[in-house]
Order: C-alpha cells, then sequence, then structure tokens
C-alpha cells in the first residue's frame, strides 16, 4: 500500500472511551487504524457495567481483537478520568508506548440519569471533572507533549445538549455544554 491508501500512517492516535466494540469510540478508533495510525485507546471497563449496566468481562480483549488486524501493536490503557492527574499520565503512558501523539479524540463520557429536581452534587462534580475537566487536561498534555513541533487534530465528543434540552440527563448535559463551549478557545 502506498500513502495515499493509508494517509495516516506512521501518525499515532488517543482515543478516549473505547471499551465495548458497541461504542463509537471503537468506530472512530477502527477507521483511524485502518487509514494506517499507530492506534492507543483508553478506557475504563467498570464504566460501562455501572453506566451502562453492560457485561464487561472479555470486552477490552474483544475490542483489542478488533483492532489488531489494522495494527497489532494497539496499546490498551485502563484510567478512571474523574482523577485530577489521569489525563496527563493517559498521555505520557500513550506517548511512551507509541511516541509523540498526533491525533487525540476524547470520546469518553459519564452520562448519569437526573433531572433538575434529583440531581446530587456529587454527581454534578464527577460528571463535571470526567465530561468537562479531563477533556481540557487531556488537550493540555497533547499540546504539551508537542514541545513546539506541529501540533494535530483534536475531537472533543460532546451529547448534543446544544441541539435541544436534555432534561433528565442535567449532569451530562452541563458538563458536555461545557466542552462544547470551550472548544473555540482551546483550539486557539
Amino acid at each position: 500500500m502506498n500513502v495515499r491508501e493509508l494517509p495516516l500512517d506512521g501518525r499515532a492516535a488517543l482515543v478516549t472511551g473505547v471499551s465495548r466494540v458497541e461504542g463509537i469510540g471503537f468506530a472512530v478508533t477502527r477507521h483511524l487504524a485502518g487509514l494506517g495510525a499507530r492506534i492507543v485507546v483508553h478506557g475504563l471497563a467498570p464504566h460501562d457495567a455501572t453506566q451502562l449496566g453492560k457485561q464487561t468481562s472479555g470486552a477490552v480483549a474483544t475490542v483489542l481483537a478488533g483492532l489488531r488486524a489494522a495494527d497489532p501493536d494497539v496499546v490498551h490503557l485502563e484510567a478512571d478520568l474523574a482523577a485530577p492527574a489521569a489525563a496527563s499520565d493517559v498521555v505520557a503512558a500513550a506517548v511512551g508506548a507509541r511516541g509523540p501523539l498526533d491525533i487525540l479524540v476524547c470520546n469518553h463520557a459519564r452520562s448519569s440519569a437526573g433531572s433538575l429536581d434529583e440531581v446530587a452534587a456529587a454527581e454534578f462534580d464527577l460528571s463535571l471533572a470526567v465530561n468537562a475537566r479531563s477533556p481540557i487536561l487531556l488537550v493540555q498534555a497533547f499540546a504539551a507533549q508537542h514541545r513546539g513541533d506541529r501540533g494535530g487534530p483534536v475531537v472533543l465528543m460532546t451529547s448534543g445538549q446544544h441541539l435541544g434540552g436534555m432534561p433528565s440527563e442535567v449532569a451530562c448535559a452541563v458538563s458536555k455544554g461545557a466542552i462544547h463551549q470551550a472548544r473555540g478557545s482551546l483550539a486557539r
């Protein structure tokens, strides 16, 4: 194959929120790997059990098996992005495994049911930490690892909260809305 067939050959990509083959993160990662990118995926398997009620046993192995056809050296990192240092730790581990990152896709999310009457302060704080703070810290660490070299694309996934209300998921809507608003500032 030539460069035209693999336009991302030699580029390294970190995609967060990849812990099951049914998810958006897996589809994005498989596409990037198919274009030749060297892949690092982040996930938190227990998240699916608590947030989605999904079986997590073997899910990461299935994800990695699905990506190895395009990238036999795919790397998986597990970290709870609610922790303040997790974002920089994930980027550092990804750089250590695959070299400088060229692409960052922040796909991870915390979603929880809770209307205005129901949402608790603790859930609100956790949603803000995972959905708003950690993507900004990931972008910060991604930019810092370039050390003046060329940058690369950053994709920040939101939940469409700007298209209409999400009254049954107030914490998620507000925290993902923060990223929607921050993208212009981060791009500059």
